[in-house]
């Protein structure tokens, strides 16, 4: 799954403009599903029929969009201005290599041999920040990157350390990755695996999914902030890297249901996954949109704790990764069992 996420992470998918992703996705999937569907919006939902059928609708999702850039204007010297494509902190930028489709640039600003002491001691503002694309002028830069042309973090992917890994994108395409894995064996249960889009922007592609799909059920598998650093205090780390697969509770969207939320735990403790929860309430899933779809959907989650989320250079534990994965299955294989009660 590792070298699967890897692959995922590399593809540039800014919200609204999660093509690339979702073709490889839909490529993977083809040769397992029983069916596929893509929606006005983009989301891609595939069908596998499991070894058990049930009379419930099962629904797992992930989304395939990322935090990007888009390009809003022109300096008159060929530096693009630009804005940012969901919640991204100015400062992690700074200085960083970005794509727009083929066309490289860097994250510039102002030297610090120019600043003032005031500006050094403040956050910038995005509008004070350009990129620098090598264009000779203004013209030059319009025809490299027309306005409201989408782009990415140029970062690579790299294992480094004690089984860690370091790209763009953990967040969400590690619940992609584990979601395809899940896909190519046959699950125990009939599921739709759905691959959901713009939910950096408001949640907005499992939205139309849920609806779609009218699911009785749904497992969100996300990527979530860990802060597990020296100089933040107690609960204001949210969860911590190799300390397990984090089972939700409840987040500043939703509140999970208590009967999924207590069974993750459970079946995380019966077959000796490490799992933690959020010690903060903080963030927000696909899930804030999903349960409240119609009349309802019993909603659950898992998470990947993640350091450094929404910055080029995300961090996350590869044994937290495969948790994740193993927990999904076995929810899945729970759901197969006769004695559950949902």
């Amino acid at each position: 799954m590792t070298e699967l996420l890897e692959k995922l992470c590399s593809l540039p998918g800014p919200s609204g403009c999660e093509d690339a992703v979702r073709e490889y996705i839909r490529a993977q999937a083809e040769p397992y599903a029983d069916e596929i569907r893509e929606d006005n919006i983009g989301n891609l939902m595939v069908f596998r029929k499991g070894r058990k059928q049930m009379d419930k609708i099962v629904m797992l999702a992930a989304h395939m969009d990322e935090v990007g850039i888009i390009c809003k204007g022109y300096t008159e010297d060929g530096c693009i201005k630009f804005g940012f494509v969901g919640g991204v902190d100015p400062r992690v930028v700074i200085g960083r290599r970005v794509l727009f489709g083929d066309v490289r640039g860097v994250v510039g600003i102002k030297a610090v041999h120019l600043t003032t002491r005031e500006e050094r001691q403040t956050m910038p503002k995005t509008r004070s920040l350009y990129i620098d694309i090598g264009a000779s002028d203004k013209k030059a830069a319009e025809k490299k990157v027309p306005l409201g042309t989408y782009g990415v973090f140029d970062s690579d992917c790299v294992r480094f350390g004690d089984g860690m890994l370091k790209a763009k994108a953990i967040d969400d395409r590690v619940g992609c990755a584990a979601m395809l894995t899940l896909l190519r064996e046959q699950p125990a249960v009939d599921t739709w695996f759905v691959f959901s889009v713009q939910e950096e922007v408001g949640l907005r592609g499992a939205r139309c999914a849920a609806f779609a799909l009218h699911p009785d059920l749904c497992l969100v598998l996300e990527g979530t902030t860990a802060a597990d650093l020296a100089e933040v205090d107690g609960a204001k780390q949210v969860c911590g890297l190799r300390h397990g697969v984090v089972i939700p509770f409840m987040d500043r969207s939703t509140i999970y249901n208590q009967k999924l939320f207590e069974t993750l735990r459970m079946l995380a403790e019966r077959h000796g996954i490490a799992w933690q929860t959020k010690h903060r309430v903080a963030g927000g899933t696909d899930a804030g949109r999903i349960h409240l779809t119609r009349n309802g959907v019993l909603t659950a989650g898992l998470a990947v704790p993640v350091r450094y989320i929404h910055s080029p250079s995300s961090v996350a534990a590869i044994e937290d990764i495969h948790g994740m994965l193993e927990l999904s299955r076995h929810f899945l294989d729970y759901l197969g069992e006769e004695n559950h009660e949902f």
